[in-house]
């Protein structure tokens, strides 16, 4: 992969929101795009430019992702950068969510992002080079009430994208597991789903979360353009990070997270402290 702007990059879920921006921002800095989502009539049309390709695609479909990127590679010729973006938060107190909701949940979130990972991995490691970025979020670091199925998803994505990192680096592969905060986008209204059940214990919280929720659309959030460009650069950075935070509401809040659970560590350091036993012999 040249280390320039001459990328092709190939993006999940960029109907809307992040994806969108950051195929947006890639075709304006002189990357070729192909941008992909399951309505892909809401991404424009093929021929408006050159360098951009539209395609449907349904990330929890492997037979569709294998033909979508079939299709990028036969009108490009190569992937050097996989955007991993779609995806989406289901909501609500654990006891509330069904178990076909939460199995959508990861077959989006993870298996989706595993199935995109699967079909373009054998390309970049042909071409002993590739970027890679899985868009995680600061709730796949910090798990909180009333969204554990979203975290645990995303907690999914952290685990497979820092091992991956370490498995595909000999093949000049980079992975960066990338974690927003808020961002000024669509997600708060149409990417989060809620439980449908309605056990009382956990409805003065539910309501709780929800007004939570409404009142963080209506707060400042970050500009989906710059989380775009953090990704451009690091896209031809030559030793670009694992993890990427970003979002200064995200970094304080990890940096409150890593703080608390060194202070649990130390707490608790004198009883949880076992050595490693030395085998014995007969």
């Amino acid at each position: 992969m040249s280390e320039s702007i001459d990328q092709v990059w190939f993006i999940t879920g960029a109907t809307r929101g992040l994806g969108a921006a950051i195929a947006s921002a890639a075709l304006a800095a002189g990357r070729t795009v192909v941008a992909t989502g399951r309505d892909a009539r809401r991404l424009g049309c093929d021929g408006a430019h050159p360098r951009r390709l539209a395609l449907p695609l349904d990330v929890t479909d492997r037979a569709q992702a294998a033909s979508a990127v079939a299709a990028a590679v036969d009108r490009f010729g190569r992937i050097d950068v996989l955007v991993n973006n779609a995806g989406f938060a289901q909501l609500g107190a654990f006891e509330n969510i069904s178990e076909a909701a939460v199995r959508a949940q990861f077959e989006t979130n993870v298996f989706g992002t595993m199935n995109v990972t699967r079909t373009v991995l054998p390309l970049m490691r042909a071409q002993r080079s590739g970027r890679i970025f899985n868009i995680a979020s600061m709730a796949g670091y910090i798990g909180g009430s009333h969204y554990p199925v979203y975290a645990a998803s995303k907690f999914a994505v952290e685990g497979f994208s820092e091992s991956l990192a370490a498995e595909v680096k000999p093949f000049g592969i980079h992975v960066t597991l990338v974690e927003p905060g808020f961002f000024r986008t669509d997600f708060l209204t149409t990417s989060m789903r809620y439980g449908d059940g309605t056990i009382e214990d956990y409805a003065r919280e539910t309501r709780a979360n929800r007004a939570g929720l409404d009142a963080r659309r209506r707060e400042p959030a970050g500009d989906p353009a710059k989380l775009a460009h953090v990704l451009l650069t690091l896209s031809t950075s030559p030793a670009p990070p694992v993890r990427c935070t970003i979002g200064t509401h995200a970094i304080t809040a990890i940096e409150g997270e890593n703080a608390s659970v060194q202070a649990e560590i130390d707490r608790w350091r004198d009883l949880c402290s076992i050595p490693a036993d030395v085998a014995g012999t007969d």
